[in-house]
């Protein structure tokens, strides 16, 4: 059994998981900074001086009693609080790691895709007198019975 658990832990596809994870809880942590540290106080001087992170509604005062300064001062006193400032700073950060995932994701599929060659042949044209499609070689339309002009020769390769 211990080999057995061995070769699963130790085959690629584990170990690109676990890479990924450890990676990806970095890139949380550098994202996470890069709102609070970077982008906020930004934010918080266009809006008036607003700090996000104490930006709050108290719903139940706590002991002592409100105004209350930070959010911390909040939690501390026991004041039950809708963390708005919180939550702008979540959805933030999300929005920043769902845009760089995306563009990750983007860049990897360009990777990925094959070269593509010329475009398949013209295998249906239009009729001249209804505009109903027909096969390219087709000399009278099924449609209407019209004439079709002759099919142009193709280049043999």
């Amino acid at each position: 059994m211990l080999e057995e658990y061995k070769k699963f832990a130790l085959r690629g596809n584990v170990i690109d998981m676990a890479v990924g994870i450890i990676v990806g809880a970095a890139f949380g942590t550098v994202v996470q900074s890069l709102v609070n540290d970077i982008l906020t106080p930004p934010l918080g001087l266009l809006t008036g001086g607003v700090d996000f992170a104490n930006l709050f509604v108290v719903l139940q005062e706590g002991t002592p009693e409100a105004p209350y300064a930070t959010l911390q001062a909040a939690q501390n006193a026991g004041a039950v609080t809708i963390n708005v400032g919180v939550f702008i700073n979540a959805l933030i950060s999300f929005l920043i790691v769902s845009f760089a995932v995306f563009l990750m994701v983007r860049y990897v599929n360009q990777l990925r895709e094959p070269d593509e060659g010329p475009p398949p042949p013209k295998s249906i044209k239009k009729c001249p007198h209804c505009v109903s499609d027909v096969p390219i070689q087709a000399t009278r339309c099924p449609h209407c019975t019209s004439d079709l002009p002759a099919p142009e020769p193709t280049e043999a390769a």
